[in-house]
């Protein structure tokens, strides 16, 4: 029987770097890069759009700077970025972790639930990268972003067409914001995640689709949320600085 896989023990890899991640009040990879950033001794700060759950999310992680946060309103983007140098003084990485899904056919779908997911996961995602490289621009210190995409930004699956065309975005928002960037120094990449499974995944999901896509993983089973988060860790810190405009798959699908 294959062993579960073992939690690593941090390696200072994010050391005194200050840290933001978008929607990490939740269960999910957001709330596992907090606290795998504060693991490889970074400066964290988390947001989200519910600010019960995120202060609540804060005290669970402890050390950790909350400011609320709705991706969808350009005013909170620019309070959570300025409200991360006001407390720290600088910010060093930003994980753009804000998305909404859900299933619906196309053919049921309304403007509205199209635009609500769009403007969440890609609207969200480009409000954010442009306010932090406008501030890594004024810090002249470099910096970098990771995006939290998705393998439906490649692949077909019924009922996504909004979800999968945004990921799709942020894998291309991606690619190009890191050529705006390089010349401040600063790189931008994705992960590309197929399952990682957490409370609420399982809550707004089927039994029957969940077993499907944990067929497709040639492992057998779903990643857990801190290991995307590890790669997220990797992406943002000095081991990848050769690294930018790229889209790692956080995944063992093999159909």
């Amino acid at each position: 029987m294959i062993p579960e896989p073992k939690y690593p023990e941090g390696a200072n890899l994010l050391r005194d770097k200050v840290v933001v991640v978008t929607a990490a009040a939740g269960t999910g990879i957001g709330s596992a890069v907090a606290k795998r950033s504060l693991e490889e001794g970074a400066r964290v700060v988390v947001s989200d759009w519910h600010e019960r759950r995120l202060a609540e999310k804060a005290a669970e992680l402890g050390d950790v700077h909350a400011i609320p946060c709705d991706v969808t309103r350009e005013k909170d983007v620019q309070a959570l970025i300025a409200g991360a140098v006001e407390r720290f003084g600088r910010i060093d990485v930003l994980v753009n972790n804000a998305g909404l899904g859900g299933t619906k056919s196309l053919l049921e779908m309304t403007d509205e639930e199209w635009s609500r997911v769009l403007d969440v996961t890609l609207n969200g995602t480009f409000r954010a990268t442009r306010a932090a490289l406008r501030r890594f621009a004024a810090q002249g210190t470099g910096g970098a972003i990771v995006n939290n995409a998705s393998v439906l930004g490649w692949r077909a699956q019924g009922g996504q067409a909004h979800y999968a065309a945004a990921k799709a975005g942020v894998m291309a928002l991606t690619r190009c914001a890191a050529v705006d960037a390089q010349p401040y120094g600063v790189r931008v990449n994705a992960v590309a995640p197929s399952l990682a499974m957490h409370p609420f995944l399982a809550k707004v999901t089927s039994d029957e689709l969940l077993a499907e896509l944990t067929a497709r993983e040639v492992s057998g089973r779903a990643a857990q949320p801190w290991e995307v988060a590890n790669v997220i860790v990797f992406l943002a810190s000095d081991y990848a600085s050769y690294l930018t405009g790229e889209v790692v798959s956080v995944s063992s699908q093999h159909a």
